[in-house]
């Protein structure tokens, strides 16, 4: 079986998997990452978004022959330390959190659409497809805004 070799959440790993098998069962099953959800393992709901050199990527579909070398971050990588990465401190200030099921996913595809624009329009956040099923989309916007501003602020 092939070993691949990438950086998780800022440290290396390395791991045995058939190359066609889906880097979010890899976090998961050898990991123990479980941040990442499976909702869909299709491509749809976007719960086990995650970043692959900064940008977003679904891993339910993500191939671990496409992971070797590569840096991946979960939601368990965006804090430093105890200080909240700004995406997940406005989700907090905004009650967007109901379940909490897709929120992983809605807050690496936020942070992947903050590295692209330092002042998302209305029209760009909501091109994120992440399906929440509590319907918090107007606090979504809301905290995405809101982490755009206190970042642009630093």
């Amino acid at each position: 079986m092939p070993r691949y070799t990438f950086t998780l959440n800022g440290k290396e790993v390395s791991v045995e998997a058939p190359a066609n098998h889906p880097l979010l069962w890899t976090l998961r099953d050898q990991l123990g990452v479980t941040g990442p959800k499976m909702g869909c393992n299709l491509d749809v709901c976007k719960a086990c978004t995650c970043l692959i050199d900064g940008e977003a990527y679904t891993t339910c579909v993500t191939a671990m022959s496409d992971i070797e070398g590569r840096e991946v971050t979960t939601i368990e990588g965006l804090a430093n330390g105890d200080e909240l990465h700004p995406v997940q401190q406005a989700w907090l200030e905004m009650d967007v959190p109901q379940c909490g099921f897709c929120q992983p996913g809605q807050i690496m595809n936020a942070v992947a659409l903050l590295k692209k624009t330092s002042e998302p329009t209305d029209a760009e956040i909501d091109e994120i497809e992440n399906v929440c099923r509590c319907g918090t989309y107007f606090r979504i916007r809301a905290a995405i805004k809101s982490a755009a501003e206190k970042s642009a602020g630093n």
